[in-house]
């Protein structure tokens, strides 16, 4: 009899001898480009160290006291965890090391973090590094989002570096702390889902090419703040509740931008966090909330738009702006905005 070849022979568990891994995709795409210089699968290579140690932080923080209040105050006004801290170092002082970038956005910072001169590189990095934050002492899933982009200046970097629409986006993804840690990322040819295995310490390829469902069955969006909402939100809203208008829609909502909008990619329906009377300009950030969680759902096939034009096309002002987001199925925004078109008529 022919021993077996792919058995772990303890367990009898399936052993895969030729994972995908996220660092051999990130090579294998590279070989696209035959003027690549490996810079930029350098640079994910450090993002992917990132979340492996933020992943790990997370999932001891009960045990390692990392939950509660560090003291200070981030640049939105909230008060910042632990967990936040560590997240952030982490990501600055990986992104710096990969020597591939020249200035770095994060949402914990009040201003532009330029790279040292003796390590830049000619990417621009936007990152939220802890997503969801306010989610960590109630054991909600939080995550990292980031957007990667090509400088567009040559000598010392400027701002105007920063402060491009998303449209310019060359890779984005986000980190998914849950059940399991995940990574979704797109290098701008549809998006991909790799898993940790903890056992080999690898991310592995297990959601290739996801795709949104051109039409879901949830609708997500914080219903405490309905008050609030303009017209038109709250009359898309109401129709999704409507059985007279077809089966109603079930209503999920997290929290975590991360978590929410990974359930949409994964099985449909459209995520609102809209304009209200007491934050007109939305309250999600655009560089690195909306703008790479646009990226990533228009390369699954769904849309993203602030209620007037693209999410992509915006182009920002400022580091820390703000945004309304409609985004997920493409037939569920295309509703959604309908209504609220509509209404401002």
């Amino acid at each position: 009899m022919a021993a077996p070849t792919k058995k772990n022979m303890e367990t009898g568990q399936a052993f895969d001898s030729n994972a995908m891994t996220l660092t051999r995709f990130v090579l294998q795409e590279q070989r696209k480009f035959k003027h690549a210089t490996g810079d930029l699968s350098q640079l994910l290579n450090c993002i992917q160290t990132a979340i492996k140690a933020i992943a790990s932080a997370v999932r001891k923080a009960g045990i390692a006291k990392l939950h509660g209040i560090a003291g200070d105050i981030n640049v939105q006004g909230e008060e910042v965890k632990k967990l936040d801290v560590l997240s952030n170092e982490l990501f600055i002082n990986m992104l710096k090391s990969s020597y591939t970038t020249a200035l770095l956005v994060s949402e914990e910072n009040e201003n532009v973090i330029e790279v040292e001169l003796e390590r830049q590189g000619k990417y621009v990095v936007c990152f939220d590094p802890l997503d969801g934050s306010s989610n960590i002492d109630c054991l909600v899933s939080i995550g990292s989002i980031f957007a990667i982009y090509r400088r567009q200046t040559e000598g010392e970097p400027t701002i105007q570096d920063a402060l491009q629409p998303g449209n310019k986006i060359v890779a984005a993804g986000y980190a998914l702390y849950g059940s399991a840690t995940a990574i979704v990322l797109s290098l701008g040819a549809g998006v991909n889902g790799f898993t940790y295995d903890p056992a080999i310490g690898e991310f592995i390829l297990t959601d290739p090419n996801m795709r949104v469902p051109e039409k879901g069955k949830i609708y997500s969006i914080n219903e405490g703040y309905a008050s609030d909402w303009d017209a038109g939100v709250f009359g898309y809203i109401a129709a999704k509740k409507d059985p007279s208008k077809g089966k109603p829609y079930g209503a999920r909502y997290v929290g975590s931008m991360v978590a929410d909008v990974h359930r949409t990619i994964k099985y449909g329906g459209i995520f609102i966090y809209p304009a209200t009377k007491s934050a007109p300009n939305g309250k999600l950030r655009l560089m690195y909330e909306c703008n790479p969680m646009a990226f990533l759902m228009t390369q699954a096939g769904g849309l993203a738009s602030d209620g007037r034009i693209d999410i992509l096309d915006i182009v920002p002002q400022k580091i820390h702006e703000r945004s309304p987001i409609f985004l997920g199925s493409k037939q569920d925004v295309e509703e959604a905005l309908s209504y609220v078109q509509a209404a401002q008529k």
